[in-house]
């Protein structure tokens, strides 16, 4: 059986909530990180999640190739579109700006600015800097979500099973980080879904 490795409140949520929205035969692995005795090491040499272990012992790695590769598995599943078709690639550039501007771009600037500056002392400034490329990045999904409920074709897709962590972590960043009208609907809606709350409890279990 394929094993999707996860860790509890990382970014592997996006991906174990789409193998529960697609009703997939996986098996969810919980891990822990940045341990080196964590069985992570064994499957992905880098030790990040979501890793994906296939039946035949291939591994893919990183959101951008695990969330299409999953929905692919489910053809005509509404949580991608055809290829060659304009709602899969915006699906796919949805994706890819949410890895770039509010992952790795934001949070991780703000949740790790060790890896960003060596001197204790400098954090502030990178958490603040990381502060103001979120506030960018929130601002332009903000406005699109504005008139919408889901980021392509009024459908919820594995772009917003990767997004809607995200728009969950706000809160943990004070009250600067409340007022938008649109995501804090857009939160709600995200975590009404049975995928996401069974892909909770699964993790904090």
């Amino acid at each position: 059986m394929s094993k999707l490795y996860i860790a509890r409140g990382a970014c592997s949520f996006g991906a174990h909530v789409a193998v529960r929205e697609l009703g997939l035969d996986i098996e969810i692995v919980k891990v822990t990180l940045r341990d080196p005795a964590s069985p992570i090491f064994a499957v992905n040499p880098l030790g990040r999640v979501p890793t994906l272990q296939l039946d035949d012992g291939s591994v893919i790695t990183e959101n951008s190739a695990i969330l299409p590769y999953l929905a692919d598995l489910k053809p005509g599943t509404s949580l991608f579109a055809p290829a060659g078709s304009v709602e899969r690639a915006q699906i796919q550039s949805w994706l890819g700006y949410i890895s770039s501007e509010i992952h790795v771009g934001a949070f991780r600037t703000i949740n790790r600015p060790e890896r960003y500056h060596p001197d204790p002392e400098a954090h502030t400034l990178v958490r603040e800097r990381g502060a103001v490329q979120l506030k960018a990045g929130l601002t332009h999904i903000e406005a699109h979500l504005a008139t919408r409920k889901w980021l392509v074709g009024e459908r919820f897709t594995i772009a917003d099973a990767y997004f809607g962590l995200f728009v969950g972590w706000l809160a943990r960043l004070g009250p600067e980080f409340a007022d938008y009208p649109a995501l804090n609907a857009y939160r709600e809606a995200y975590r009404a879904r049975p995928a996401v709350q069974a892909a909770l409890a699964f993790e904090q279990g």
